[in-house]
């Protein structure tokens, strides 16, 4: 990782390279806005900067592509020609199926495609919102395939280590995607869902806590996150599903004042959720 390469300048790509500049290591930012990398310049986020990657992509041993997920191969396909021999590629995209396989199968023989999610997404979008304290405390999954090499999959580990995550962990391709599927994208599902239900421009006038809490991602990159629903469509609708029938249930519970299964309800809630807490 002497030199590192990252592929847009927004705000997870800015935050890599915020932190992996600061941690010391050569970070060269490829964008297709020369605002975004002037900022990145001026406020030391990489050390150089371009808008015609060829040049500077053969000095990179790792490139980080931080781009919207149906962007990534066409980037690869466009510029793997370029690209040192022996790199290392890494998507951070959160959805893995879709991706990570239709790449693999265009790469270059001498190049390598390592797949990572760290956890620590942010609802606006723009260089400006960028911040490499978003690692801290972050999970972080790998999430390697048969084609990965045991060298690739170490740096991948490696990596979050230097980023300062709090987790670790390792999932396969059908894992990871159940698994955002439910933590985060149905979650998305019922923050935007919410907001939606009621139109009341003085909500925020007698707003609490938990509406707050429950609604904070529903303020959403609609560009991102329609591709990222889009290409985990079948997971996300079974989790959906799964989601109506539970609110279907306590209504039902709630129509019939049953006490009992409600309560049964919240101390299940509560003992899961307590498991978030550590």
């Amino acid at each position: 990782m002497k030199t590192i390469g990252v592929v847009g300048l927004g705000v997870m790509g800015a935050s890599f390279a915020s932190r992996l500049s600061h941690k010391g290591y050569t970070v060269y930012g490829f964008e297709r806005s020369q605002e975004t990398l002037d900022i990145a310049l001026q406020n030391q986020i990489i050390q150089k900067g371009t808008t015609e990657p060829e040049p500077l992509l053969k000095e990179c041993n790792l490139i980080i592509i931080a781009l919207y997920p149906t962007q990534i191969l066409p980037w690869i396909r466009q510029y793997q020609h370029a690209c040192k021999d022996k790199a290392i590629l890494m998507d951070i995209s959160g959805v893995k199926s879709n991706i990570i396989e239709p790449v693999q199968s265009i790469l270059r023989e001498d190049l390598e495609l390592i797949s990572v999610h760290p956890m620590c997404g942010r609802e606006s979008r723009g260089i400006q919102f960028s911040d490499e304290m978003i690692f801290d405390h972050a999970n972080y999954i790998v999430v390697p395939t048969d084609q990965n090499t045991p060298e690739a999959i170490e740096l991948a580990k490696q990596l979050g280590v230097v980023l300062g995550v709090k987790n670790i962990s390792t999932l396969s391709i059908e894992e990871h995607d159940r698994m955002i599927g439910f933590l985060s994208q149905l979650t998305h599902v019922i923050a935007v869902s919410l907001m939606n239900t009621h139109e009341n421009a003085h909500l925020v006038e007698y707003t609490g806590d938990s509406f707050r809490d429950l609604t904070r991602i529903a303020e959403i990159n609609e560009d991102l996150w329609s591709e990222l629903f889009l290409l985990n469509k079948e997971i996300l609708l079974d989790e959906t599903d799964q989601f109506i029938a539970s609110i279907q249930h306590f209504r039902d519970v709630l129509d019939q004042e049953d006490v009992e299964e409600m309560k049964r309800l919240f101390i299940q809630s509560t003992k899961r959720r307590k498991l978030f807490n550590r």
